[in-house]
């Protein structure tokens, strides 16, 4: 991990200082700095991070240049084309794709832990029926540690398997009963004969009256959605767990954390952003109008769904979307659905247009994820739930690395002081 290579730090009136430079197995190299702050009184300035690695990690990598992703070195075009989610949530968890025993034995234990406690349905009650489907995962998520107190030694390896399959059993019948209640309908119970995307979409869409079954290609297209977000490297809501856990926090918590931060609308609310874009501009005529202001640097209006501030080429990630959402919509006839054509008309432009070209404002996976989960029927308000459910994976992922990270410490970021400098107080009397 470390070179024999040296970057020596030059300080007007200090003797140079060496710091090792580390290398990784894809990516830049890092400055070790760990000890400058004792070598030179020192510490580095780096809003967001964006130019510190704040963690070793096995877990992702993403080359935005090259447009890859990475799960534990497998490229995802191959992951979302041969996998299911499961598998590839055992493979984030242990660092191997399943053989067919161990895929059997995962599943299984997945489907022991789908049901929540029956005491928590009084926690949905308390919720106004129109409160946002995020709000109530944010209290939901967390309140589990008052239900599932038992398993929380996290020095223990056993305890922390036994709260990530917990967590990752239990989401989608979270996410699926925060839809019922904003719907005002009865809370369907999960159905451990089907797999795991197949029994979410029953327990989001199936009713006591009828028989929910299951369509083979909208359950693949909703899977595929869930292999795309499960992790994404270093993100804002990852750190934002990782960062939780570094104090002791049991897991719950931290996935709580992680929600809250997801919900930000610069983080995971970028594929509601886009279908509500698609409502604003209404009609395929008014697109040419919206591509105008899109380029005129005055307007205010951004394209939402196009472009990404990691990939800089193009998102590996939308390509497998847009070949889903061309499926998805074939198979329930929705080609001609006024949003559905727009949203190809604006694909259509962009993918064309010399402007987004020049700029690589390519579709990203937002664009496409929106327009499929609008096709499933999902409303818009619920796909940051549909991420979130997703990304627990990575995000519990996460945790355990850093939990079982030799050199993890507490985190405690710097700051640069720019506040009044030290005064004292002047008597009341006297001001």
């Amino acid at each position: 991990m470390t070179t024999e290579r040296k970057a020596t730090l030059t300080i007007e009136g200090q003797a140079p200082v060496e710091f090792p430079i580390m290398s990784p197995t894809h990516g830049n190299d890092c400055v070790d700095i760990r000890t400058l702050g004792g070598k030179t009184g020192l510490f580095t300035y780096d809003s967001g991070f964006l130019s510190t690695a704040s963690c070793k990690s096995k877990v992702t990598f993403i080359d935005g240049d090259k447009g890859e992703l990475l799960y534990r070195g497998y490229p995802i075009e191959q992951l979302a084309e041969q996998c299911n989610f499961l598998e590839v949530t055992y493979l984030l968890k242990n660092g191997e794709l399943p053989n067919a025993a161990q895929k059997t034995e995962f599943e299984s234990t997945i489907k022991k832990h789908t049901m929540v406690h029956e005491q928590m349905v009084k926690f949905y009650q308390g919720f106004r029926r129109d409160a946002h489907p995020m709000a109530v995962m944010v209290g939901v998520v967390g309140a589990l540690s008052a239900f599932y107190h038992e398993a929380m030694d996290m020095s223990d390896a056993e305890h922390r398997s036994v709260s990530f399959n917990r967590i990752v059993a239990k989401m989608p019948t979270i996410v699926a009963m925060a839809y019922k209640y904003s719907m005002g309908q009865p809370f369907m119970y999960p159905r451990n004969d089907l797999d795991y995307t197949a029994n979410f979409m029953h327990m989001m869409f199936g009713t006591p009256c009828e028989e929910y079954k299951p369509n083979p290609v909208l359950v693949r297209a909703l899977d595929v959605i869930f292999t795309l977000h499960a992790d994404h490297e270093q993100n804002a809501s990852t750190s934002t767990v990782r960062l939780a856990g570094s104090s002791g926090a049991n897991p719950f918590a931290c996935i709580s954390a992680g929600i809250a931060c997801l919900w930000g609308p610069a983080h995971g609310g970028a594929n509601e952003a886009c279908l509500n874009m698609l409502e604003e501009i209404g009609d395929v005529s008014r697109v040419g109008e919206y591509i105008k202001r899109a380029k005129d640097k005055n307007d205010s209006f951004k394209l939402m769904g196009f472009g990404h501030r990691v990939y800089k080429n193009f998102d590996p990630r939308a390509k497998l979307m847009r070949k889903v959402c061309n499926e998805v919509l074939t198979e329930l006839g929705l080609e001609n659905d006024r949003l559905f054509k727009l949203a190809m008309e604006l694909e259509k432009i962009a993918l064309e247009d010399p402007y987004f070209i020049e700029k690589k404002l390519y579709p990203n996976v937002d664009f496409y994820s929106g327009i499929v989960q609008k096709a499933l029927g999902i409303p818009t308000s619920m796909f940051t739930c549909i991420f979130a459910l997703a990304r627990t994976v990575g995000w519990m992922t996460q945790w355990e690395e850093m939990l079982t990270d030799p050199e993890y410490k507490i985190g405690r970021p710097r700051q640069l002081y720019v506040g009044a400098a030290r005064r004292d107080v002047v008597p009341l009397g006297k001001r």
